[in-house]
């Protein structure tokens, strides 16, 4: 199992190639950056888990190097999100970065599956989807947007508001829509562990804002040094991890994640048709398997204070979408 980290020496980059050290099915880890990959490599290479560790720069072929041979490719590279910027400001930029880094992985592992985790989620997956068409290797049942930290988030705050920590690693609570603001719609009505009666609308209303908005709760706490990169990159191992089991053959693993619809049709249709809005991608609970999405899973019941979530969620959703499209331009035949 050949892991790879796109972005490997940044502020998500490196614990996220620490923990996929740590991770003993992982038998080979290359990690690729502009600067600094190979001393994170080597750093990591001492570390007494099976994975055989490499670090790569631009120079010499070094993506083609570090994605030849791989399975699972991981992509956290671009700059973090600072104090005042919006996700939108960043697409400006990380845009670029992530296309030519889905030019690579098309050219040299398409069968890879492409975990996406550079922000705007809600964008970049699509261009990379449209980056794969264009050089005919698209399997939409192979590229993610790692919307975990939303997941990992509503655990932990409901856990809080339940007044027990120890609980946060049981607490499930399905994390649908997109990856920015809004568009995270926490479904919390479903959560493994119903929230407090006594709890009202408003408290409700405090704990869906702070899951929407809990990046901009960490921006803010670090004062302009750094955005979530520690819990993303946990959050990154964790859906990673996920997969590789699933390409392993375990069965039954059930996850939120943004994927293209077409990557289960069935599916895909039925949820176009609950939430009424004819969209290409949407983050639901989606069942892996050996070759990526099995199953895509629908809503389920929702109250209506989540249906008017979704309805909230999806201009932006479809704007967000429409632009990582609009980025890529692709022949017309």
């Amino acid at each position: 199992m050949k892991a790879v980290v796109l972005g490997a020496a940044g502020g998500i980059g490196q614990p996220l190639s620490l923990l996929l050290k740590a991770n003993p099915a992982v038998t080979e880890l290359a990690l690729y950056d502009i600067v600094n990959s190979p001393g994170v490599a080597v750093d990591l290479s001492h570390i007494a888990t099976p994975a055989k560790v490499e670090g790569f720069l631009p120079p010499d072929d070094g993506l083609k190097k570090a994605l030849t041979g791989a399975n699972v490719v991981v992509i956290p590279a671009g700059i973090p999100r600072k104090p005042g910027m919006t996700r939108d400001d960043l697409f400006k930029i990380n845009a670029g970065i992530v296309r030519d880094l889905a030019t690579g992985i098309a050219t040299t592992a398409p069968k890879a599956f492409v975990l996406v985790i550079s922000n705007p989620v809600n964008s970049t997956v699509p261009i990379v989807a449209e980056v794969f068409k264009k050089h005919g290797v698209f399997d939409p049942k192979r590229i993610f947007g790692v919307t975990t930290l939303d997941v990992v988030r509503a655990s932990t705050f409901v856990s809080e508001v339940l007044g027990d920590h120890s609980l946060s690693l049981s607490v499930s609570v399905p994390v649908v829509g997109g990856h920015s603001g809004v568009t995270i719609v926490p479904l919390l009505s479903q959560s493994s562990h119903p929230l407090p009666a006594s709890l009202d609308a408003a408290a409700v209303d405090v704990l869906i804002n702070r899951i929407q908005f809990g990046g901009d709760e960490v921006v803010k706490a670090k004062d302009g040094a750094g955005s979530a990169t520690l819990s993303m990159a946990y959050a990154g191992a964790e859906f990673a991890g996920k997969v590789i089991r699933a390409v392993n053959g375990e069965k039954g693993i059930v996850t939120p994640t943004f994927v293209n619809l077409a990557s289960d049709k069935t599916g895909g249709d039925a949820l176009r048709k609950e939430i009424g809005k004819n969209l290409d991608y949407f983050s639901a609970p989606v069942e892996l398997g050996v070759d990526g999405v099995t199953k895509i899973h629908g809503l389920g019941k929702i109250t209506p204070a989540e249906k008017a979530l979704v309805d909230a969620a999806l201009p932006e959703l479809s704007a967000n979408i429409e632009k990582g499209v609009a980025f890529v331009e692709v022949p017309k035949l």
